[in-house]
């Protein structure tokens, strides 16, 4: 039987992709906080909403399809993860996304899911 790593076939010492650098430990617990953030349904779809601009409770709970009072709960934990602004106007509260980062890590996260769902080959 013939030896994979002398056919090329597998990677050797000599021949191994180099890894990258390692993550700082803030960098992973950040990302990782802002990864739980998406993680919830409620969360995404309030998220995903925010995408076309800033928007009242009222109008963000019916998007997400929740009560007022979960959507505010969803989006102050939202809001001190970093991820979206809180604006006020008397007694009402707007939000929106905070930069353009957040706009393209839901694109991507839901990119991917929707290449899953639709069986659309991946790039």
């Amino acid at each position: 039987m013939a030896n994979p790593a002398a056919s090329g076939d597998h990677p050797t010492e000599h021949h191994k992709p180099a890894l990258g650098p390692t993550l700082p430990d803030a960098l992973v617990q950040t990302a990782v906080g802002y990864l739980d953030m998406l993680a919830e349904p409620t969360r995404l779809r309030l998220l995903w909403a925010l995408r076309d601009g800033e928007f009242g409770v009222s109008t963000l709970a019916e998007t997400a399809r929740c009560t007022p009072t979960a959507a505010s709960q969803h989006l102050a934990k939202l809001r001190l993860a970093g991820l979206v602004d809180q604006r006020a106007a008397g007694r009402a509260r707007y939000y929106r996304l905070r930069g353009d980062h957040i706009r393209r890590l839901l694109d991507e996260a839901l990119g991917q899911a929707e290449h899953e769902v639709e069986g659309i080959p991946h790039d």
